[in-house]
């Protein structure tokens, strides 16, 4: 059996979807790193929901990386995931030209990345704490499910058009947090938030998505990031741990003492200084008063 062929088998081919008999398209797709991702009327399910069509061989290379292992698939591992800050994935299969896909709850709103890139201060004032606080809440609870996300960053938290609540997505890197994928050499994310640890092929533990929720959480709340930025690549992801993050409070001097302090610590490069566990985050903001002073 080929690498394609036992990737398919880690999908529910028992029932193969022509997804474009069963889904009228809403929307333009939304083209990721392994999968792209339209809005969909399930006619099935008579709602509307969020499919998403992965890259058979994207996949397989990265799976690869874990052969004997006996990695769960994105399917089996976001049908687990069951938290009012996380999408419910409703089911995963093939599609009948043999590509891996995930049907999912659709939710309205704008996502973090689009809020932070375009600088929705109208959106985000006087929300981010709220915001923050559930943000922190879904990684909590992926850590006590036993997996790494892997892949923290804006793109992967999607709100409601309320702005009240917040969702992550996306599992396509998640690994369980183990020994046998915890080795040095998995250098994969997104290099803007991506952990010293990753970068320089290292053990990893849970405390990879810690530092990448720091970066995430200091993004959304000064719209820079705590480096300067020449491109996209791995390349920036290299001072991570060679040159100082800028001080939150520069960029913000009024923002709230215990929420700055919380972001900065879980982005300290050193393994030993860093936030330890996503509970003890949340215990260091738990008397933060609001975003800003």
């Amino acid at each position: 059996m080929g690498l394609l062929d036992k990737l398919s088998a880690m999908f529910r081919t028992e029932s193969r979807c022509d997804v474009e008999t069963r889904f009228e398209r809403m929307r333009s797709s939304v083209f990721g790193t392994m999968s792209n991702f339209y809005v969909a009327r399930d006619r099935v399910r008579n709602e509307v929901v969020g499919v998403k069509l992965c890259d058979a061989e994207k996949v397989a290379f990265f799976e690869n990386r874990f052969k004997g292992l006996n990695k769960p698939s994105e399917g089996e591992i976001a049908t687990k995931m069951r938290h009012h800050n996380i999408v419910v994935t409703y089911e995963y299969g093939t599609t009948t030209k043999g590509l891996p896909y995930l049907v999912m709850e659709f939710v309205d709103g704008p996502g973090l990345q689009q809020l932070i890139y375009s600088k929705s201060e109208d959106l985000l004032n006087g929300r981010r704490l709220n915001l923050i606080r559930q943000m922190a809440e879904a990684l909590k609870y992926v850590h006590e499910q036993g997996f790494i996300h892997r892949d923290i960053c804006p793109r992967n938290y999607i709100c409601f058009t309320n702005m009240e609540q917040i969702k992550m997505i996306d599992f396509g890197l998640t690994v369980p947090a183990t020994k046998d994928f915890m080795q040095p050499g998995n250098r994969t994310g997104t290099p803007l938030y991506m952990s010293p640890e990753i970068v320089r092929r290292k053990p990893t533990d849970q405390r990879v998505d810690i530092f990448s929720f720091g970066v995430t959480c200091y993004h959304l709340c000064t719209f820079e990031l705590p480096w300067p930025v020449g491109d996209a690549s791995g390349l920036a992801a290299l001072q991570h741990d060679t040159h100082p993050a800028r001080d939150i409070f520069e960029y913000r001097p009024d923002l709230d003492r215990a929420l700055g302090n919380a972001i900065m610590a879980a982005m300290r490069p050193n393994l030993n200084d860093r936030t330890a566990t996503m509970d003890q985050f949340l215990q260091q903001i738990r008397n933060a008063k609001g975003d800003f002073r």
